[in-house]
């Protein structure tokens, strides 16, 4: 897709803060430290409209983005962060859950794993709750760059086998190093959100 616009909308913890538009909106979710804002960084064709950070649990915020004016990206905050706070901890979650479940133009969400690392309860939980939700969803294994092609189809399939029954959902490999999947990852988003 070319990127004409990419903009930074707002940030929100609540409903009552989130961007009054009817536009479609993509949501990327993953641990904190996973690549998804390298992910976003890379789809848009920018370096750093998401902020990136060796720190994990930086993202505390669900942030909004507005593509060509016809999409909206939302980065949620990353889950599974051991040292960040109990009671930051506490509001993201119920704060990620209002947002998936009650947000109307959430046409799809983006489920990001490293290729390289088993997915965790935290993962495993999410992707139950939107399949239990019938929340459309996409798996993005990045860091597809640090395997070679072999250990890449292995580490496919024994995140297929961790994920049982909720693993149908399309996997697509992806490096924001060398933009291995960024062309399939929005021919997928543009099928699912039909604003292309």
């Amino acid at each position: 897709m070319k990127i004409a616009t990419v903009t930074f909308l707002k940030s929100a913890t609540h409903p009552t803060h989130y961007p009054d538009h009817d536009l479609p909106e993509v949501a990327f979710a993953g641990r904190s430290n996973v690549g998804k804002s390298s992910l976003i960084n890379t789809l848009v064709n920018r370096k750093s409209l998401a902020k990136t950070s060796g720190t994990p649990g930086k993202t505390r915020l669900i942030n909004f983005f507005l593509v060509n004016n016809r999409l909206s990206f939302v980065d949620l905050p990353g889950y599974g962060f051991a040292k960040v706070s109990q009671s930051v901890k506490k509001n993201w979650g119920p704060m990620i859950e209002t947002y998936l479940r009650e947000r109307k133009n959430l046409r799809l969400v983006v489920v990001i794993f490293d290729v390289r690392r088993e997915p965790s309860g935290d993962d495993l939980s999410l992707v139950r709750w939107l399949a239990h939700y019938d929340r459309p969803f996409l798996f993005i294994l990045t860091k597809a760059d640090k395997l070679s092609k072999n250990q890449a189809i292995v580490r496919v399939r024994k995140i297929r086998a961790f994920l049982g029954d909720e693993s149908g959902a399309d996997m697509v490999l992806f490096s924001a190093k060398t933009g291995i999947g960024k062309d399939v990852i929005w021919q997928k988003l543009l099928e699912t959100v039909q604003c292309g």
